[in-house]
């Protein structure tokens, strides 16, 4: 048997299918054929419920034929095969059909799962204009009398307010609502969802106009979204008559406003949409909105009226069991270069404007600022030169000093040269060395008598020297100090507390990932940003090793006194696989072990190709022990040694929906916390792939 880890079911995911199946108007007997063949197929790929479209048993075109007892009796029989069938599938399927309820013809959604009819629920909206002349055949869900119907030879649950949940998946709760139901101004799965349901689906028939395909997507996607929820949404395809209308079969999964899959529009075929849906964030995201919870008590009456039907499945968890969505490798850095773009131009555009503000309301036309060459400050640098083109100020108003220390190579001094001239700031240099030594031998360091240790405080000597500085400076120019570190550096505590890179008077760049950092640097180089000139010194810093350069290593090879000696990903891990991590644990609180599973599926062996004893590709991937050691270094930085640097941070402008780590915004927590439950999650990694 695989590992639990590896499949989708133990990380709080589940897949699902809609299934546009061929028709054939008026033949139940042929419709149910190709719905148990889709649902077959859904169950084979490891769905555990799949959706067929509006009236999908006799075809949704049948007009006055729904009232012909003879078609009535075939649906009926018809969907006694799928029943029979439904006992061998291992998916929960939903069904359109007639149904006859006391002298009343309802158009309805037939939930079947494990050889019985779970439910039926009946449509609430019948259209009957333009096209549509559905009170012509059907009466509303608001018409029936009772809640249940004898179906098949059994009494079962009948009405618009029945909930289906499947009890040993968590969180899966779903509704069925029926095409024209989800038109209208509140939906009634908007109560469904407050009523508990993280998974709404709509059988629709839905014929196909120019532009309606278009429209079909803003309406799934802003329901998912303000519902908090996945939604499928499938529609009926070949078969169906084209006296008047046309068909395309157009199916949609969308998750809280995020399109997951959408398939072939005027397939020749019957054809299934899968999609991974993740219930765990659904829950989140309604457990950290707490404007949902008010609208259930605002819509209390409503919400009561839902009754629950709960059965299990029999879930495919014995072997591995991949996602089906995609996972992306920079989850704050959008893949497609257009939307990369149009991220970059808005989060530097916030940070611009956001220091704006700062300054007129501060009366304050100066900026203090530290340009080490490397790629936090050059981007603080980039954001200051913008603020004071805005501002209608010289760029001279920003004092920019670069402060070279102990270990500053000749390569970054080089580069914050060129830069601060490229911007046309006011550039000073200022040797720390002298004050650092001076600092250090009144602590009676050994390095001030000679001796090479390079520890914790000959670091901070040297971050804390800076700071100082830039303080006293922009006191004497009556400035402020522009901050330079970013997010990532605050999840992992990688900055010198109190009188060091922790602290400034305003920092631009708190909320931003060093992902994005790096893309806004070279975007600001492609697009001129700061003007003509400069763009070689940026891609400079691009390709520049992060270090902070506080430690030496010894003689270096361009005649320098001493190189280089620090590599921040070698001691805190790689930025790309941190920010990853930092992305999933600050927005959605997932648990290391789901992070571990989104990672390999980004970075690791899913992504290569090699999931459990496939081919074996580790190039620019990450294997799963590296996922997991990386992570280990990930959870106890950020729950536990760097909260309290978290807690006093200067003030800073949140960029995007991903977080950000102020105390007076999105993240609030003790600094004196403890991560041995994050760490004991963990151990349900695998040591190994396999």
């Amino acid at each position: 048997m695989t590992h639990p880890f590896y499949n989708l079911y133990s990380h709080g995911f589940a897949r699902v299918a809609v299934g546009v199946p061929e028709c054939r108007v008026a033949d139940p007997a042929y419709n149910a054929e190709q719905t148990i063949a889709l649902a077959r197929q859904a169950a084979d790929g490891g769905a555990v419920l799949v959706a067929f479209p509006e009236l999908g048993l006799p075809a949704y075109t049948c007009d006055d034929l729904f009232h012909q007892r003879a078609l009535l009796r075939e649906c009926e029989l018809a969907l006694q095969s799928i029943v029979e069938a439904s006992a061998g599938i291992r998916a929960a399927m939903i069904v359109g059909m007639p149904v006859l309820v006391e002298h009343q013809l309802f158009n309805c959604a037939v939930v079947v799962a494990n050889g019985v009819v779970q439910g039926v629920v009946p449509k609430t909206y019948l259209p009957n204009y333009w096209e549509f002349y559905e009170a012509r055949q059907f009466s509303s869900a608001d018409c029936a009398a009772v809640d249940t119907v004898s179906l098949l030879g059994a009494e079962v649950p009948f009405g618009a307010n029945l909930l289906f949940e499947i009890e040993n998946i968590p969180f899966f709760r779903f509704h069925a609502e029926i095409c024209e139901d989800v038109w209208v101004p509140i939906p009634p799965s908007s109560f469904a969802a407050l009523a508990g349901a993280t998974v709404l689906v709509n059988l629709s028939a839905s014929n196909i106009v120019v532009g309606k395909s278009g429209y079909r997507h803003q309406l799934v996607s802003q329901q998912s979204a303000r519902c908090l929820a996945a939604y499928l949404y499938t529609s009926a395809g070949k078969g169906e008559s084209t006296t008047d209308l046309a068909w395309d079969g157009q199916a949609l999964i969308y998750e809280n406003g995020e399109l997951l899959g959408e398939s072939e529009r005027f397939a020749d075929t019957s054809h299934l949409l899968f999609a991974d849906i993740d219930l765990e964030r659904l829950s989140r995201e309604r457990m950290h909105q707490t404007s949902f919870g008010q609208s259930v008590r605002r819509h209390k009456d409503e919400v009561e009226k839902f009754d629950v039907v709960a059965f299990q499945m029999d879930l495919p968890t014995a072997q591995a069991l991949p996602l089906e969505r995609k996972v992306e490798r920079f989850p704050y850095v959008p893949a497609d270069p257009r939307r990369r773009d149009e991220r970059c131009m808005e989060v530097y555009n916030i940070q611009v404007q956001a220091l704006v503000q700062r300054l007129s309301s501060s009366r304050i036309q100066k900026v203090v600022i530290g340009v080490s060459g490397g790629l936090d400050s050059t981007h603080a640098l980039l954001v200051c030169a913008k603020a004071m083109d805005r501002l209608g100020l010289p760029r001279a108003n920003i004092l920019a000093y670069t402060m070279p220390g102990f270990a500053t190579s000749d390569r970054t001094l080089k580069q914050a040269r060129e830069l601060m001239q490229a911007v046309g700031c006011t550039a000073r240099e200022i040797d720390i060395r002298p004050s650092c030594l001076a600092m250090l031998k009144d602590l009676d360091h050994p390095y001030a008598r000679g001796e090479p240790v390079y520890d914790v405080t000959f670091e901070n000597v040297q971050a804390g020297e800076r700071t100082n500085h830039l303080f006293r400076l922009a006191n004497h120019n009556g400035a402020i100090v522009i901050g330079t570190g970013d997010l990532s550096e605050l999840a992992l505590g990688w900055c010198t507390y109190g009188v060091g890179d922790h602290m400034s008077h305003y920092n631009v760049n708190a909320s931003v990932p060093k992902t994005l950092i790096s893309h806004l640097v070279r975007w600001v180089a492609e697009t001129s940003q700061i003007g003509k000139g400069g763009e070689d010194v940026l891609l400079a810093v691009l390709d520049t090793d992060i270090s902070p350069e506080l430690v030496p290593s010894g003689p270096a090879a361009n005649g320098q006194d001493e190189a280089p000696g620090q590599k921040t990903e070698q001691i805190i891990g790689p930025y790309e696989l941190q920010d990853f991590n930092l992305y999933y644990t600050l927005r959605y609180g997932y648990s290391p072990s789901k992070v571990a599973f989104l990672a390999l599926h980004a970075w690791g062996d899913v992504a290569r190709g090699n999931w459990p004893n496939g081919p074996h590709v580790a190039r620019n991937s990450y294997q799963l022990p590296e996922i997991k050691r990386i992570l280990e270094i990930f959870v106890d930085r950020f729950f536990r040694t760097s909260q309290f640097k978290r807690s006093c941070i200067p003030n800073a402008p949140k960029v995007g929906s991903g977080g950000s780590l102020s105390p007076r915004g999105d993240w609030r927590a003790p600094s004196d916390g403890e991560s041995a439950v994050w760490v004991r999650d963990l151990a349900r990694i695998p040591d190994q792939a396999g």
